[in-house]
């Protein structure tokens, strides 16, 4: 099928690495002009030569979403580049698991305050585009009490709940605005290869939590946010796309 994005331009944060990096390649995939940020620029540089050996059109710039002016800026300069933005991919999280204000303070500004600020930047974009989108990547920890409660899953939810208010406010216009929420993804160097590795305990206990008897791919949870961000998804908005292979009981109404 056709997802109808061939020219769009999508910008996507933290897209060097993990489920970002998934979500650029199969955008790119399907003829998407991606611009992608991560704050490494080695690690950017790396993802984006690599992508254009395979002839996707990507441009990645080293960016600390944390910094509203650089994100502002990168917005900016995307759109001069590109000409247009169609869509954005907010999917930086700062990962910050455990108690303590400097937890709050980084899951505040990184996870939920740099969508916030995304968004704002590329809204005049967007409301010129014939198919705008907007999808934040959440997780299932803001659905559910995990391991992860406190900052991290607080954020999480405040995550769905802003793109559930940008869904109705935004319809009149014709932008549409999801969540993701992945469950457990492993891939080498992410978190859960290093909780293998370091809590093999937590690791276990959360295999044992997986129907499937395994933990999700960067691959699975980017085809959810690339068909969120297809025009084909036009009647799709308010959205809290639950990507976790059924590890999560409760229902949702």
């Amino acid at each position: 099928m056709d997802m109808l994005l061939t020219d769009r331009v999508v910008l996507v944060t933290g897209g060097s690495r993990g489920i970002g990096r998934a979500v650029v390649a199969a955008l790119a995939a399907e003829g998407a002009r991606v611009a992608f940020c991560a704050r490494d620029a080695d690690g950017c540089a790396a993802a984006e030569q690599e992508l254009r050996a395979g002839s996707a059109d990507v441009a990645g710039t080293a960016v600390d979403v944390a910094d509203g002016d650089a994100l502002t800026a990168w917005v900016e300069a995307t759109a001069q580049r590109f000409g247009r933005i169609d869509a954005v991919v907010a999917n930086v999280s700062a990962l910050a698991i455990g108690p303590g204000e400097a937890n709050w303070r980084s899951s505040f500004e990184i996870d939920l305050l740099h969508t916030v600020r995304l968004v704002e930047a590329a809204m005049p974009h967007l409301e010129r585009s014939d198919a705008a989108s907007i999808t934040a990547v959440s997780s299932v920890s803001g659905r559910e009490i995990d391991f992860a409660d406190g900052s991290y899953g607080v954020m999480k939810a405040a995550l769905v709940h802003y793109v559930s208010g940008l869904a109705f406010d935004l319809a009149a216009k014709g932008i549409r605005a999801n969540a993701v929420s992945p469950g457990n993804v492993y891939f080498p160097g992410g978190v859960w290869e290093n909780i293998e590795q370091n809590n093999p305990e937590l690791f276990a206990h959360a295999m044992g939590l997986n129907p499937t008897g395994r933990m999700g791919s960067p691959e699975e949870t980017a085809y959810a946010v690339v068909s969120l961000v297809s025009p084909r998804a036009s009647r799709i908005s308010g959205t809290n796309l639950l990507v976790d292979g059924a590890v999560t009981r409760g229902v949702q109404l």
